[in-house]
């Protein structure tokens, strides 16, 4: 037998090999008392078939089957593993605000479609209410549009406010039956600030979802977070149409029941927001981190600040981070010739310092960072914790305080970036920056 006719001998042998069916390969995966049979399809084990799964075996309680089957219908993969902590108490509170929600908004398209002139049923009422959205409802959302960057800045503030607005928007649709020789003015202020607190919602959603990330999760944390608000939505307008149809079928029904749904609203917005771990720098949580770094070595993470943030008043200033005022304009804070001293300080630094009044004023270049801010930040502290001390005059000790800052940073920014706080950018909303000139 010669060479060629080997190797077609040997390719009969393999063609013969490959026409024999292959014999597909099986096994039971067993995890959390469910027995699950795996098996490669027709197309081979090899590599390009498709595994088949078939329960064979399932010995869970009914209870855990429907809580196993909520969960993946309403929360992420892999929950609570893939989310950061206080998901599960910003889901609890987002579920009894748009429940809430949705009632105050069957009841109030209710009474103004009353003080139209009309006497709807309560699922006419819900039938109608995407008419009652247009109008002025616009031109709020074009004024707040111009907001992003403050939305940015300071996203649970804002998710508040929205939820406030919208529900002066709706207090004020409450009130249109019992002046509606006013009904164009009345409803069309209320679909204003309505309009405000759709924008104001929308815009904060993303930076809220991403704050409990974990996984690169954001596209299923959205989608879950969704579900829930629309399950809890039809579950409001379910109760609302039952509340329209006996208590509430008056006007002053809905002036008893609106303010006490309104509270509840608030109050599950309120909480929600507390849960929420934004890990992003803005003026205040800069100011709380070097605070507790000055105080106690110690840097606080996302999670640990987010009961201690005030929603309230976000721009309060900290006396033990120096009582840092940022984004003023700079020919407001400082003469021309304080900044060829202070950029004499503060050398290679994208940051300006000058006290007045009780207060250390910053001024932040145009290319700032986070990491930027927070060495500004450090050193008002450090000077404010030297003149305390009675070490002399805050604008002295500037460059004592430069210095320590200057030893202590690397630790200090290294530590910040482990504790989950993302330094690569500053959001101060539309606060001034600066951009200085160079000349040859």
């Amino acid at each position: 037998m010669n060479i060629l006719e080997r190797i077609r001998g040997g390719g009969d042998k393999a063609a013969a090999a490959l026409e024999r069916p292959q014999q597909l390969e099986s096994w039971v995966e067993i995890s959390e008392s469910v027995s699950r049979l795996c098996s490669f399809d027709a197309a081979g084990s090899g590599g390009g078939g498709r595994i088949s799964v078939k329960v064979i075996q399932d010995s869970r309680p009914i209870h855990d089957k429907v809580i196993d089957s909520f969960l993946n219908k309403f929360f992420p993969s892999g929950y609570p593993y893939s989310v950061n902590e206080g998901y599960l108490t910003y889901t609890r509170f987002r579920a009894l605000q748009h429940f809430s929600s949705a009632m105050l908004h069957v009841l109030s398209t209710q009474s103004l479609l009353v003080a139209a002139g009309l006497r709807p049923t309560p699922a006419q009422a819900t039938a109608v209410s995407w008419i009652l959205k247009d109008g002025m409802q616009h031109a709020g959302k074009l004024i707040c549009s111009s907001m992003g960057a403050r939305m940015d800045s300071e996203p649970k503030s804002w998710r508040i406010l929205a939820d406030v607005l919208y529900d002066f928007g709706t207090a004020l649709e409450f009130v249109s039956p019992l002046c509606p020789q006013l009904f164009l003015e009345v409803a069309g202020l209320g679909n204003f600030a309505k309009g405000m607190a759709v924008v104001a919602a929308r815009a904060t959603r993303l930076p809220i979802y991403s704050s409990f990330a974990k996984e690169g999760n954001l596209s299923d944390l959205f989608a879950k977070g969704e579900a829930i608000s629309t399950l809890f939505n039809v579950m409001g307008i379910g109760a609302g149409i039952g509340l329209a149809s006996t208590v509430c079928s008056t006007t002053q029904g809905k002036l008893i029941a609106g303010p006490l749904l309104s509270a509840v609203h608030i109050y599950g917005v309120v909480q929600e927001m507390r849960a929420t771990p934004v890990n992003t720098l803005n003026p205040q949580r800069t100011a709380m981190i070097v605070a507790d770094f000055v105080k106690s070595g110690k840097v606080s993470s996302p999670a640990e600040l987010r009961y201690r943030e005030d929603l309230l008043f976000p721009n309060r200033l900290i006396d033990e981070a120096g009582s840092v005022k940022i984004g003023q304009p700079l020919r407001r804070v400082l003469t021309p010739r304080l900044v060829g001293e202070l950029r004499a300080t503060f050398p290679n630094e994208k940051f300006l310092l000058n006290q007045k009044s009780n207060k250390t004023y910053m001024v932040l270049e145009q290319s700032a960072s986070g990491e930027d801010a927070l060495r500004g930040w450090l050193v008002a502290a450090f000077a404010s914790e030297m003149e305390r001390s009675g070490m002399g005059s805050r604008d002295a000790l500037l460059n004592e305080a430069y210095e320590k800052m200057d030893r202590v940073f690397p630790t200090f920014v290294s530590e910040v970036k482990s504790r989950g706080w993302y330094t690569d950018q500053f959001l101060d909303g539309n606060g001034s920056r600066i951009a200085f000139a160079k000349f040859q």
